[in-house]
């Protein structure tokens, strides 16, 4: 049995007596549609790995410990990569921090995500040096981190890595709706974020080297920031037992990765449609503005199910195969012609958004892949048999 049949035992409710644990065909799981504070919701992710390396969540109503605090809807997206363990953990504890940071500044903001984002970086590191001894490959385990949280109005987006926030906005004069990128990316792959790296390392000028025509850091990996990577942030971390593969041979002084999030702050404007929160395994396939048609020209249940499937028959196409039989390969297999793909559409009602001070409801915590997580635990449930 495949990784999300094992874990999957849990239904609930969201409020409107649908099932938050969503359905499954073969290695794709979505929730087509369901209601958070300020409009419909849409999820889905189809698994490529062995292990499913994405996590992702929603989280709708209160966004801090107090009953005075502020409401609003938070969205995550966690791609995982050289194993599951970060962005599991930070599926369990990043929500978690945000809401004791909002409860001690009584208010969302800039500041309050930012402590959120250390103290996951943090957490995740206490974990590495516990494990080291049993598991040193653990410090080769990382993970990008894509957040939007909507209160009061005001939409925040913060991001590690190369996943994406893409808003659709009605152009008034033309009804065209317009995708615009609101995620800042950290992929070496784009000139200014390898300006950035030899402008923050400027004695070493092998910081990023293009190999196999892909450029990486150290020759490693293609992403800048992100949660966890310990190995290339902590030098003590960089020795054996780790892999030779993973090893920096001429050591280093100072982190090469960051875990300091680049966050945007936005006024949601009544033009405002949609959010979408993706892996950049979609991005890879659709352009912001095809899967931003895609959404408006399509009803919204069901929607994140339907970029998916849009994003695997470009990569079907460019194999030269079809779209039903790319569907019969099986995972880890199947991340050789496409990755693990996380989809989150959110509607933005303009009328709730601006009534956000006083909109409530009751609270909705949904899981992409529809696995609960037991708190304090990096391993959800047996891993699955190898293939």
């Amino acid at each position: 049995m495949d990784f999300l049949t094992a874990c999957w035992r849990r239904r609930s409710s969201d409020g409107k007596g649908s099932d938050v644990s969503g359905r499954k065909d073969g290695l794709l799981w979505y929730k087509d549609a369901g209601q958070h504070l300020f409009g419909e919701y849409s999820m889905a992710v189809v698994q490529a790995n062995n292990l499913l390396e994405d996590q992702s969540q929603i989280e709708s109503g209160p966004l801090s410990l107090l009953d005075a605090g502020p409401y609003g809807t938070f969205v995550g997206v966690y791609d995982g990569h050289g194993g599951p363990e970060t962005s599991r953990y930070i599926c369990d504890n990043l929500f978690q921090h945000l809401k004791r940071f909002a409860s001690e500044q009584k208010s969302m903001s800039v500041e309050v995500i930012r402590k959120a984002y250390q103290a996951t970086e943090e957490g995740f590191l206490s974990v590495v040096t516990k494990q080291w001894p049993m598991n040193p490959q653990i410090a080769a385990v990382g993970s990008c981190c894509l957040v939007g949280v909507i209160c009061g109005g005001i939409l925040y987006i913060a991001n590690l890595g190369d996943s994406r926030a893409v808003l659709g906005r009605v152009v008034r004069a033309t009804g065209q709706v317009l995708a615009i990128q609101l995620s800042s990316e950290h992929n070496v792959g784009i000139e200014s974020v390898r300006q950035e790296m030899h402008s923050l390392h400027p004695d070493d000028p092998k910081i990023v080297v293009l190999k196999h025509n892909v450029w990486r850091v150290k020759g490693l990996i293609q992403i800048s920031r992100s949660i966890g990577d310990i190995y290339l942030k902590k030098a003590e971390f960089n020795k054996e037992p780790l892999y030779a593969k993973f090893r920096v041979r001429d050591g280093f002084k100072r982190p090469i990765l960051s875990s300091d999030p680049s966050i945007s702050v936005h006024e949601v404007q009544q033009h405002d449609q949609f959010l979408i929160f993706a892996s950049d395994g979609l991005w890879e396939h659709l352009s912001n503005q095809d899967a931003v048609d895609i959404v408006q020209n399509n009803p919204h249940n069901g929607i994140a199910r339907r970029l998916i499937k849009a994003a695997l028959q470009e990569a079907a196409k460019k194999r030269e195969m079809r779209y039903s039989d790319l569907k019969k390969i099986d995972r880890g297999v199947r991340r050789h012609f496409h990755d693990d793909i996380t989809v989150v559409v959110v509607f933005l009602d303009s009328n709730l958004v601006s009534r956000a001070s006083s909109v409530r409801g009751p609270p909705l915590s949904v899981r992409g892949g529809g696995i609960p997580l037991p708190s304090r635990t990096l391993a959800p449930c047996a891993a699955p048999m190898e293939t």
